[in-house]
């Protein structure tokens, strides 16, 4: 009955202005048709006009509403048009930025294109899939609930990495924009589909032959690295001591890995503790040796491409200048004395001077 309905509106919206171009002559309607199309219109106030067309409605409706918010001058003439012109094309539901005034084959152009308005989200390299949750239910991309069901799947990765039992470490930190009401699950996508892009592009080639299977462990290491570097230039120079570690099979002591534990277990609090250093977790780089069971955050491209490609240098130590910097050192002896004037000789300093 709506087909019908709609069918019979059309011929008879048709009918009526045939007849306008018959009475009041045929080259003045057609004039007044196309300047109707074509000229530039504006009927809102402001200079641009923000409207969401929700899924399923149809195009007539579409048009109308369009026409309301002051975006169209006529909306059967422009509903002619796209049905006898453009062929009846699908109207991509949506948010859509009108700016100015614009023509009615422009504003259909917007529509048939999907040239939705999008939204700047930016996730920082070394967040947990839970902190990524959270930042992107925070800015209005969806609910935490549904990014954390998604995340919490391994089925995007399983591919790549079998022994994934979810999605930390594979959803790259980048700049994304997004329409409004993109699901939670799309998003998801994305920014593993924006992984597996950098992976293969920026990360794979440098990769030799036997090491094409160890996604895992070199993601594991990377987001240990991004863990702990701060400079660009180090971040191979730290990927190197970790993976001297392994090889000659002494225990990565990642105070990163503590911490990643403990959100595990619920009992993180911003700072690490002695006493921390012995909590049972395979993720507890102290205690277990070798590298943690996956990743413990997710690695930007660099911290990928040191682990795939670590430096060739000898270090097994490295401690903080507190600056951003590190001191690296081949010996135990080395590294301790270079605790002791980075961490012990500076710390004492300044809790001297804020004594004063």
């Amino acid at each position: 009955m709506a087909k019908k309905k709609n069918r019979w509106r059309f011929w008879a919206i048709l009918g009526l202005l045939l007849a306008a171009l018959v009475g009041a002559g045929l080259y003045a309607g057609f004039s007044w048709a196309r300047s109707t199309l074509m000229t530039p219109f504006k009927g809102f106030a402001g200079e641009e006009k923000i409207v969401r067309i929700e899924p399923g409605t149809g195009a007539r409706q579409i048009l109308n509403r369009l026409a309301r918010e002051g975006v169209l001058a006529h909306s059967d003439l422009t509903r002619l048009y796209l049905v006898k012109i453009l062929k009846d094309p699908v109207l991509r539901a949506g948010e859509y930025r009108f700016s100015g005034p614009l023509s009615a084959p422009q504003v259909l152009d917007k529509l048939i294109r999907g040239d939705v308005v999008t939204y700047s989200v930016t996730l920082i390299e070394g967040l947990t899939l839970e902190e990524q949750a959270e930042h992107l239910a925070r800015e209005g991309f969806g609910e935490e609930a549904a990014f954390l069901k998604a995340m919490k799947s391994p089925r995007l990765i399983a591919d790549l990495d079998p022994r994934a039992t979810d999605l930390e470490g594979y959803l790259f930190p980048d700049t994304y924009r997004f329409s409004a009401g993109t699901a939670e699950a799309e998003i998801v996508n994305t920014l593993v589909a924006t992984f597996r892009r950098n992976w293969q592009q920026g990360v794979r080639p440098r990769l030799g032959a036997e090491d094409q299977g160890r996604i895992r462990d070199i993601v594991t290491l990377a987001s240990i690295v991004e863990k702990e570097a701060r400079l660009d230039e180090e971040r191979p120079i730290i990927a190197a001591v970790y993976a001297n570690r392994l090889k000659h099979g002494i225990a990565l002591y990642a105070d990163p890995t503590v911490i990643y534990a403990l959100k595990r277990l619920g009992s993180w609090n911003g700072n690490i503790r002695r006493s921390d250093l012995g909590v049972d977790s395979p993720f507890n780089t102290y205690r277990y040796p070798g590298l943690p069971p996956g990743p413990i955050a997710s690695p930007g491209l660099r911290s990928l491409q040191a682990a795939a490609d670590p430096a060739d240098v000898p270090y097994l130590y490295f401690v903080s200048r507190n600056d951003g910097s590190h001191v690296f050192a081949e010996t135990l002896r080395e590294h301790n004395r270079n605790v002791a004037q980075w961490q012990k000789r500076y710390w004492r300093k300044r809790w001297t001077q804020k004594a004063r």
